[in-house]
């Protein structure tokens, strides 16, 4: 006879915990009733794609949570994470058979949207799906904070460090587009490739690794400026790190440890720079999804706190009141612990179990009611 496979409930328990934590990195901070699009273009949200409604081959459109649930349900929707600056497309001139059943007023397009192989369902380098059912190495996708694309651990082209998800990560492609990073990387991110020093200390450096707004010369100084000027504006921190000729390797994605950001130069010449190329949240550490998640944690704490059960309640009087929350705290407690005996021996709890647990919470309550009855004639 063979044995039937069981899960016992610290397995049931655990993976339970793990997908609410996934679940709340996802979906915290979203409102799941109300389309997104009133606020612009929000700071950081949960995104859906639609392949039922815009497939490739067409323009790329993204949804918010709200109307994943509301409007594209049953649809074959492309989870996207998080997205940041992204105004819901949902309804507009890309959904041509489609109209936004939460908020109809919307403008044909989204200009500021940015978008990318990801509302296609396809990611990293290698341009495939997620999950990929043509891949069967087991491999964790991390996504750039700058393009926002998810890539392979293996397609990064260095070694993905421990901790990964206290970390944030920039791909080679974006800082080889912001050749300034690697400036930073040398002296901010988490070791990776080999560091060397430059040989020569002197002040003439080429600053080929700085901004494009402080190669065009402002690193020089002008004959005429004032000192009183020079005192009050902060000294460029991203100078003196290049000014330092530590250098790592360029190549590779690039790992960066928590508070990174407050650590970046915000002169003034820094900030138009970051500005002019589109890295300002670079310098905003709200921005992080870390930041995302724990704003999302503590809003489900504050639901918490507003039970159902408590706001039905307010229309019944005192007695009945506490009555219930009595009835109510009682039976978690007892249900907690019924569960946490099975949970200490390894065993698994069966629909047996359950339905002999209600049981004997309603035979424990008839004799409480019965007995309230005698002693009341």
């Amino acid at each position: 006879m063979s044995e039937e496979q069981t899960v016992s409930l610290v397995d049931v328990l655990e993976e339970d915990e793990e997908l609410e934590e996934e679940a709340s990195a996802v979906l915290a901070g979203s409102d799941s009733d109300h389309c997104s699009y009133p606020q612009g273009y929000v700071k950081r949200q949960a995104l859906y794609a639609c392949n039922t409604c815009t497939p490739k081959g067409g323009e790329a459109a993204g949804v918010c949570l709200a109307c994943s649930y509301k409007c594209h349900e049953g649809h074959d929707l492309f989870e996207l994470y998080t997205k940041r600056n992204f105004r819901c497309d949902c309804g507009n001139r890309k959904f041509s058979e489609l109209q936004c059943k939460l908020y109809t007023e919307k403008e044909e397009v989204n200009s500021l949207n940015k978008y990318s192989h990801n509302f296609f369902g396809v990611y990293c380098t290698c341009g495939r799906p997620y999950p990929d059912p043509d891949d069967q190495v087991e491999d964790e996708m991390i996504q750039c904070v700058v393009c926002e694309d998810w890539l392979h651990g293996r397609h990064l082209g260095c070694l993905v460090p421990d901790c990964v998800e206290l970390q944030e990560m920039i791909c080679e492609s974006c800082m080889n587009k912001n050749p300034f990073l690697w400036t930073y990387a040398a002296h901010l991110a988490v070791p990776g490739a080999a560091v060397q020093v430059k040989e020569e200390t002197g002040t003439d450096k080429s600053n080929t690794n700085l901004p494009k707004k402080e190669e065009k010369g402002d690193d020089v100084i002008q004959p005429s400026c004032k000192r009183s000027r020079e005192e009050a504006e902060p000294s460029c921190r991203l100078k003196e790190l290049d000014a330092i000729g530590k250098k790592r390797v360029q190549s590779g994605a690039v790992f960066w440890p928590s508070a990174w950001r407050s650590r970046l130069c915000s002169c003034n010449a820094c900030k138009e720079s970051l500005s002019e190329v589109g890295l300002s949240f670079l310098l905003d550490e709200s921005d992080t999804v870390l930041a995302y998640e724990n704003k999302g944690k503590s809003n489900e704490q504050g639901q918490q706190r507003h039970d159902p059960l408590m706001s039905a309640l307010d229309n019944l009087n005192r007695v009945q009141q506490l009555e219930i929350i009595h009835g109510y705290n009682d039976m978690k407690t007892e249900l907690k612990d019924f569960l946490q005996r099975f949970a200490a021996e390894g065993k698994v709890v069966t629909p047996d179990d359950i339905r002999q647990f209600f049981e004997e919470q309603q035979s424990r309550k008839r004799q409480r009611v019965d007995a309230g009855r005698f002693y009341c004639t």
